[in-house]
């Protein structure tokens, strides 16, 4: 590779262009919350998983992994993953007033919807640091905090689903604060990657991925942000075999 220069750049980069790829799909996604194309919002946001998963798969295939990659990585995920779902809150606490618990603040309470932003770049930075999330995540990673609250957000909007959490304010607010916990927490949480390819080891991902298709099967869109919860009771159920 050393005689083909042309070549071993191509090697060192070409998993940056699947993350800026996840980075313009999730600036892309937002821009689309903001104008109200929640089908479009959508679409850009599962370019944005499918990006994000492709990134990484391929720095590991080429062995191309960097610090440039690991920086623009969390950059990318902080607009798709961050930024995004503290969005999608605003534009769920859009309908109602500033008055929470009795007190009346003085700017409207969907800006609140950007604490799970802030967390989410508490959860970004905190996974740079540690070493030990190979095989298995500390907290609940961003891509899936995501899925769920778009997941939950569009099921409302585009099928009236779920309209006992979206359409009462207190228990969004709420669900935002678990979330925001449960995103920097040291609940372990489970990771597709795996230290062994028997059979036998990998039973845990069997099941997420059979429940998930099962639960897409029985329930199609409405379904997705249950995957996620499906995801979390099954890691909580897991948590002293996760390593």
């Amino acid at each position: 590779m050393q005689k083909f220069p042309f070549l071993a750049f191509i090697k060192n980069n070409v998993a940056h262009v699947f993350t800026l790829g996840n980075l313009v799909s999730g600036s892309i996604a937002c821009v689309q919350i903001i104008l109200g194309d929640y089908r479009a919002v959508g679409i850009f946001l599962t370019l944005s998983l499918i990006f994000d998963f492709l990134d990484g798969f391929i720095a590991r295939a080429l062995h191309s992994n960097s610090n440039l990659g690991a920086e623009l990585d969390s950059l990318a995920d902080m607009i798709s993953f961050g930024f995004l779902p503290g969005l999608v809150f605003y534009k769920a606490l859009e309908p109602f007033d500033s008055v929470f618990f009795g007190i009346n603040f003085p700017f409207p309470i969907q800006y609140f919807g950007f604490l799970l932003t802030v967390f989410s770049a508490l959860r970004l930075a905190l996974f740079n640091l540690d070493e030990e999330q190979k095989f298995y995540f500390k907290g609940l990673n961003t891509p899936s905090c995501t899925l769920m609250v778009f997941g939950f957000f569009y099921a409302y909007q585009k099928y009236g689903a779920y309209s006992f959490l979206l359409e009462n304010k207190t228990l969004l607010l709420l669900g935002m604060a678990f979330l925001s916990w449960l995103l920097i927490s040291r609940v372990k949480m489970m990771a597709l990657k795996s230290k062994s390819k028997k059979w036998k080891d990998n039973i845990p991902k069997i099941i997420l991925l059979s429940g998930s298709l099962l639960i897409l099967i029985l329930l199609g869109v409405i379904g997705i942000p249950l995957v996620v919860i499906f995801y979390i009771l099954l890691s909580l159920s897991l948590q002293g075999k996760l390593n």
